[in-house]
């Protein structure tokens, strides 16, 4: 292997896919067809909606101006499930403050009809809870569920059953969920307090038996069967006991898996995305000075991964003054894989 020169960055080529001047996005998902969706929280900016489709590398409301004004809050994730439906998952809350109105919300959205389908209120959570991101299995149970990483600092991981909208929490306040104290951020060389946000980052295995996660204050990876989360009759005591530690994977916000069982890591302390290979060995994906802050990860048909890069630390709401420097950058690199499509047959 070649050394590379001195400040050299192991792997900086990214196709540019959307540049958004005044929209910090944090979501990003890709349908099979190749439509691109984003969401952008309400932290602060005047956000003009919370959800858009890329088209033609410009961001259009979705599904309506109308829908986002009347019925979403603040959207933290978009993800496309195993069937081609869209979920936008909206916290109810302003700039991370307890939600309030009815309430933290998945809406489903038919992307063959751009219709809202149905909405589930979850109820297990509390008044401070943070929902972030979500992934789905559909191939089990009478029609499937849905995995949602609660980010407030205790963290915890919640189960919504889509046959009846049931929803119950796992691992409540426990080391693999919760904000490790004390964890300090080193992002681009600048030091970053403050930083205690539980569970965030959410992927699924290949065939769907355990959950990868990881709070965002931490830099460990973890994972759960899932088995055990689907279980609501099992006390945390034993689905704790079941958890695995991968170890130190530095930092990350997103995660994403693909059909050959890897993981892909996003790592916003050094700028870059990695991947963890089915075989336990470690390799970079994406390295570039331009990725301050690699938020959300999505797996495309198309073999590309998605990549959100939205300045965050540089944001007042995580920076107490706004040093962010415009446009905002959906971006992909190719890696010849396929997103993990759990459904029956």
């Amino acid at each position: 292997m070649t050394a590379t020169p001195l400040g050299a960055w192991v792997a900086p080529d990214a196709e540019v896919v959307a540049e958004l001047d005044d929209l910090m996005l944090t979501g990003v998902t890709v349908a099979d067809s190749g439509r691109l969706f984003i969401s952008v929280p309400r932290w602060g900016d005047q956000v003009p909606y919370t959800v858009a489709e890329i088209v033609d590398g410009k961001p259009v409301p979705y599904p309506s101006q109308e829908f986002n004004d009347a019925n979403l809050v603040s959207v933290q994730s978009v993800v496309v499930d195993p069937a081609g439906h869209l979920w936008l998952l909206d916290t109810g809350s302003l700039a991370f403050a307890p939600w309030g109105g009815t309430g933290p919300k998945l809406v489903e959205v038919d992307l063959a009809t751009d219709e809202v389908v149905r909405i589930i209120r979850p109820s297990a959570v509390t008044p401070t809870s943070y929902l972030n991101d979500v992934r789905f299995d559909l191939s089990r149970g009478e029609a499937g569920y849905a995995y949602i990483t609660d980010s407030q600092p205790e963290g915890s991981l919640i189960v919504v059953d889509l046959a009846t909208g049931d929803s119950w929490a796992k691992l409540r306040g426990h080391v693999s969920t919760h904000a490790e104290p004390g964890f300090r951020a080193i992002v681009q060389g600048v030091v970053r307090e403050g930083y205690v946000v539980g569970s965030d980052g959410i992927a699924i295995s290949a065939d769907g038996s355990r959950l990868y996660y990881c709070p965002l204050s931490s830099r460990k990876l973890y994972s759960v069967p899932t088995a055990a989360l689907l279980d609501r009759g099992l006390v945390d005591d034993l689905v704790a006991a079941q958890v695995t530690d991968h170890g130190d994977k530095g930092a990350s916000d997103g995660l994403e898996s693909d059909t050959d069982g890897a993981v892909y890591v996003t790592a916003y302390e050094h700028s870059a995305v990695v991947k963890l290979a089915a075989d336990g060995t470690w390799s970079t994906v994406l390295h570039t000075p331009g990725a301050l802050w690699p938020d959300t990860l999505s797996l495309g048909a198309d073999g590309y991964l998605y990549v959100s890069l939205n300045q965050l630390p540089r944001s007042p709401l995580f920076n107490g003054a706004d040093d962010r420097i415009p446009p905002y950058q959906v971006v992909r690199v190719h890696v010849g894989a396929q997103p993990v499509r759990l459904r029956r047959p």
